[in-house]
């Protein structure tokens, strides 16, 4: 099966000629064309490497590796114009594993991606998360949530649903991301399904659903998961 590469850029002629450069050595390529994008991505695919810019509009580079270094060890390389020491340094402290700057030689950004490849360990992402000092904990392979130890039973609709909030803990997730991202694009009309499965979720899952402490609603916009710290 061919490594899979998440190119994150806003730049669409970049993220194409990268992608057609990546393709024609043998990876698969998936193409962000922002740092929200990317992030979905990242939890969707679940790559074998990153490539990212650090100028974005949405969201810089930087938190968006930082985001996927809480999730996983996967090999993220950098490349940007930023190219000043201190950017460097920057990138490297903030789990990085390289720093290639713009403009880049095609055979030097094909030797690195390899080299990181070949040294990487096969890691998917966490495969289990806990909050508040392991009162909440959701395991992905088991699909298990345990609130204050006692194991809850969701649907298959519902662990989807949490899974989604749960991955992006601390941001408002919109309605329709939050649809398609738990249920597929073939649910995209479903909005309307979502206050009751969030009123389902939060009759299972909180202490007191009429006054929630994970599960948040963010008026007109969507939901957010809260852990408490």
């Amino acid at each position: 099966m061919a490594e899979k590469i998440l190119v994150i850029d806003d730049e669409d002629t970049t993220v194409q000629l990268i992608a057609l450069l990546l393709e024609r050595r043998g990876y698969e390529v998936v193409k962000a064309f922002s740092a929200e994008d990317g992030l979905r991505k990242a939890y969707r695919h679940q790559p074998d490497l990153v490539l990212l810019d650090v100028m974005m509009p949405d969201m810089d580079g930087w938190e968006v590796c930082r985001r996927l270094r809480d999730m996983s060890d996967m090999p993220i390389i950098f490349l940007t114009a930023k190219d000043e020491t201190a950017d460097v340094v920057r990138g490297l402290e903030l789990g990085a594993d390289d720093y290639i700057a713009k403009p880049y030689d095609n055979d030097e950004l094909v030797a690195r991606v390899k080299a990181h490849l070949r040294r990487a360990p096969k890691q998917n992402l966490s495969e289990e998360l806990s909050f508040n000092n392991g009162e909440f904990r959701i395991n992905f392979m088991n699909r298990e949530v345990r609130v204050r130890s006692e194991l809850k039973h969701l649907t298959p609709k519902e662990f989807s649903l949490l899974s989604v909030l749960v991955r992006n803990a601390g941001r408002v997730v919109p309605r329709q991301e939050l649809v398609t991202e738990a249920w597929g694009e073939e649910y995209g009309d479903a909005i309307d399904s979502l206050k009751l499965y969030i009123h389902y979720l939060r009759q299972k899952v909180e202490h007191d659903p009429e006054r929630p402490d994970y599960i948040l609603t963010s008026r007109g916009v969507g939901y957010r998961f809260v852990s408490r710290t």
